[in-house]
This record gives structure tokens, C-alpha cells and sequence, in this order.
């Protein structure tokens, strides 16, 4: 053997060595874990639906796993300090991310430059909930079903306007617009609840919002539901139909949290991470916690989180560039 090909022997040897080492650490690190706190990390203030839906979760890994879980908030810049600081987190499976549909799968359209990639920094757990959207219309429109309203917006091309609270919500609209070919103004508003208010004053006709802020004013009168953009009928609101089954075939959008780790945790530490996600999703209190505020439980597992982001990141980054939305 000549002094290259012994060079090159010597050289593989040692990185085996390396990996089997590696590997070696990862699963001793996996054997003991959790042997100390853990802590989510939630881009959003405390109080909001995913602030609490993490300290739900956070209080039901403590009782499994044994160990301390606390949550330290981190909001601003559309979730991507919370993101960008669990994904140069050491991934020893004590720092996690609680973030949402629009840290994880809208951001990479929103931004040129992100400090993350959602599907390179982090690893997927677990898809703890949906917020449903409803489409909803100010009392004076006339339409009384989705069809009804989308006739109507396509005949006053540039004479309606919607409002929302986030970026979400306005991809949500947007994919509405592009589907139906209508044209209707948008209008920016600070939180969902001036959006929703703005919508009950006239100011605006229509605005596509989760069930918490606007099913409430739906129930009073005070606005109309024509439809949800979910697979399914709500079980809190089972009179308004999908939009699928009244006006558009195959139409589909629901706003999500989920739960992640980052990149190069070891797998022992997500398998068991998604194992607890799943059997709390299945707790009857949390079940109903999650219903009363509007949210439907999933608990996914890593696998079908994973696959949401590979499809969902595309065909919002698409619709992004069409409906040239920028980010606030």
C-alpha cells in the first residue's frame, strides 16, 4: 500500500472513530435525559393562545418527565428572536421552541434574509393544535354564503376591504383572493381585536380571523359567518359550513402550533418528546382546555409536523409573491 492510500486508510479510521464517538455521547446524553430543567422558548407574549398552550404543555411534560419545564417568552420580529436563539441553542433536548404557522412556514416567503431555516435549525416534535379560521362579513354585505360573497366581491372589483392582524391572516385572505379571483383592499390592524372591531363598525366588510375573536361576535349577531377554512365543520360552530363544501372545492387553510427542538438533538430525546406530545394531546383536560379556547388538539406525531412544513412553506412563499405582501 502506497503512502496516499495509507494516508487516506488513516484518515477514514479516524473519522469512524470520530462518529462511532459521536454516537456514543448522543446516546449516553439521551439515557440521561432530562437530568436538569427544561426550557421552551415562546416567540410571543405572555397571556396570548400559544403562550398559554405552551405552559399547558410545559406543565404536563414536567409531571411525565420529572423534571422542572419552564417557559421564558421571547416575543417580537414575528416570532424570529425566540427562533433564531433555540436554533443556536446547544440540542441537548433542553431548550425547545414553541412557535406557529407563521414563524415556521411563513416567515422563509416574508423575509430575503432569515437567520434560520425552519427545516435545517430544527427538528420537528410535535403539532399540538389548529386555530380555525372563519370567514366572516359585516352585517351590510349582502351575502348570506361564501358563494353569495364571493359574486358579490367579484362584481365590485376594488370596492371592499378586509381586515387583519397578522401576517397570517392576511396570507389566509390572500389565498382566499387568488382562488377567487376577487379584488379587496387590505387593511393592517394592531391586534385581533381591533381587526374584529373594525368589522363590527363598517369599517370593513370582510376579515378571515381564528374562532376565538370572531366566533363569539358571530354567536351575539353582531357579524356573519359564512364559512371555515377547515377540512371539516368546527365542533364549536357545526351551522357554518367549509368553505370546500359551499363555494370552493379543495380549499384549505388552518393556522397551527407546534413544538421543536434544535437540529442535531438526539433522536432518543424526540422520540420520547413526541410520545408525551401525542398522549397529552389525548388527555381529556387538555382536550377540553384547547376546545374551550377555540383550538382543536392534535398531537401529532414528528413526522406529520415535518411534513406540513414541506408542503405548506412553498405554497405560501407562492402566494406571498403573488399578493407582494411585505412583512410590517
Amino acid at each position: 500500500m502506497n503512502a496516499t492510500c495509507q494516508g487516506i486508510t488513516r484518515r477514514l479510521v479516524h473519522a469512524a472513530a470520530a462518529l462511532l464517538l459521536c454516537a456514543s455521547a448522543g446516546a449516553a446524553l439521551a439515557q440521561a435525559w432530562p437530568a436538569k430543567p427544561i426550557r421552551i422558548v415562546v416567540g410571543f407574549p405572555p397571556g396570548g393562545g400559544n403562550d398559554i398552550i405552551a405552559r399547558l404543555v410545559g406543565i404536563k411534560l414536567q409531571e411525565a418527565l420529572g423534571q422542572p419545564v419552564v417557559i421564558e417568552n421571547r416575543p417580537g420580529a414575528n416570532s424570529i428572536i425566540a427562533a433564531e436563539l433555540v436554533a443556536k441553542a446547544a440540542p441537548d433536548g433542553y431548550t425547545l421552541l414553541v412557535n406557529a404557522t407563521g414563524g415556521m412556514s411563513v416567515n422563509p416567503g416574508l423575509y430575503a434574509k432569515l437567520p434560520y431555516d425552519p427545516v435545517r435549525d430544527f427538528v420537528p416534535i410535535s403539532l399540538i393544535g389548529e386555530f380555525p379560521i372563519i370567514l366572516a362579513v359585516h352585517s351590510s354585505v349582502p351575502a348570506n354564503t361564501a358563494a353569495e360573497f364571493i359574486a358579490y366581491a367579484r362584481a365590485n372589483p376594488g370596492k371592499l376591504r378586509y381586515s387583519a392582524a397578522s401576517t397570517s391572516f392576511q396570507l389566509a385572505t390572500e389565498l382566499f383572493k387568488q382562488a377567487t379571483g376577487t379584488q379587496i383592499e387590505h387593511i393592517p390592524y394592531k391586534g385581533s381585536t381591533p381587526a374584529v372591531n373594525a368589522l363590527i363598525a363598517g369599517d370593513v366588510q370582510m376579515s378571515m380571523v381564528d374562532t376565538p375573536q370572531i366566533l363569539p361576535q358571530v354567536r351575539a349577531g353582531k357579524l356573519r359567518g359564512l364559512a371555515v377554512a377547515t377540512p371539516k365543520r368546527l365542533q364549536s360552530a357545526p351551522d357554518i359550513p367549509t368553505l370546500t363544501e359551499s363555494a370552493l372545492p379543495g380549499f384549505e387553510i388552518v393556522l397551527w402550533v407546534g413544538l421543536f427542538a434544535p437540529a442535531g438533538t438526539p433522536q432518543e430525546i424526540i422520540a420520547k418528546l413526541s410520545a408525551e406530545s401525542v398522549r397529552i394531546g389525548a388527555m381529556p383536560d387538555v382536550r377540553e382546555r384547547l376546545f374551550a379556547m377555540g383550538v382543536i388538539p392534535v398531537g401529532s406525531s414528528a413526522e406529520q409536523l415535518a411534513e406540513r412544513l414541506r408542503t405548506e412553506i412553498p405554497r405560501y412563499t407562492e402566494a406571498i409573491r403573488k399578493g407582494n405582501i411585505r412583512a410590517d
